[in-house]
């Protein structure tokens, strides 16, 4: 049987959320080892999920549980303005850096980060403002050296055409780039396990899904297929997320801004 949903963006990654939190290799890390979710709009509602099932009470702010975002450009949440990633050892709230726990990282632990577009091979890009890379420049060597599961939540609204390899190998960095609408960025392909809203669909009883529309605003039209009885439950959660309100983010200041690419650089945001 065919059920058909309709998911704006907000209302996707609510969705996406609520799969990973089902993966295994998620619950056994909650459970006996570390669940690192770094900063990004997606990987808060993800965080919200998590602390939510330990029962947790933590308020994540998902206006600044980001570093970059693109709203009418790519930008950047001021470093001062943002909420610190979520960091679960064994069930609680581990009471260290970032930098701490990469370093107790190990095979069965997860590192979960967003990402900024999909291509069609299904290989996943970030975007990078940083001269260093930012959050995952610092963390996907240790994240790949040591074998950590590495989740990639990402929208199917971000699925662009273009492989991304081909992408990053064109751009080269952002030192390359004459002028920009919004800050200039490079781009880095990861590879990982990557949960879009067909997914974490998937991961909450369907057979399978396949996407058949999108929206101007950005959202998408899925078919869910599978037994009446699963179909019904998968329906009951998405009637739950309707709604859900959509974030807005901070950015920075554009008269504090020195990348001098960047249009509205020098300029009042």
């Amino acid at each position: 049987m065919l059920l058909q949903i309709t998911l704006t963006p907000a209302e996707g990654k609510r969705l996406i959320a609520k799969g990973v939190v089902r993966m295994d290799a998620v619950q056994k890390a909650l459970k006996d080892g570390l669940v690192i979710v770094a900063q990004g709009t997606t990987n808060a509602y993800v965080a919200e999920e998590l602390l939510r099932q330990l029962g947790i009470e933590y308020d994540v702010d998902k206006r600044r549980f980001a570093a970059g975002v693109i709203t009418d450009r790519p930008c950047v949440v001021p470093k001062a303005e943002r909420q610190a990633e979520v960091i679960i050892k064994k069930g609680s709230l581990y009471d260290g850096s970032l930098e701490d726990a990469l370093e107790e990282l190990s095979r069965d632990d997860v590192f979960i980060k967003g990402a900024n577009a999909i291509d069609p091979d299904g290989v996943a890009g970030i975007l990078l403002a940083h001269p260093k890379g930012g959050t995952i420049g610092s963390a996907l060597g240790t994240v790949a050296a040591r074998g950590a599961h590495f989740i990639i939540p990402v929208n199917l609204a971000k699925s662009i055409r273009f492989s991304i390899v081909e992408a990053a190998r064109r751009i080269r960095g952002f030192q390359g780039v004459y002028k920009a609408v919004g800050m200039p960025v490079g781009l880095l392909p990861v590879h990982g396990t990557v949960v879009t809203e067909i997914e974490a669909l998937k991961l909450l009883g369907a057979e399978d899904a396949f996407q058949i529309g999108a929206g101007g605003e950005g959202a998408v039209v899925i078919c869910v297929e599978g037994e009446r009885e699963k179909l019904d439950e998968i329906l009951e959660v998405v009637t739950q997320i309707k709604g859900e309100p959509p974030v807005k983010t901070l950015t920075e200041d554009c008269s504090r801004c020195k990348r001098a690419a960047c249009i509205y650089a020098a300029t009042k945001s």
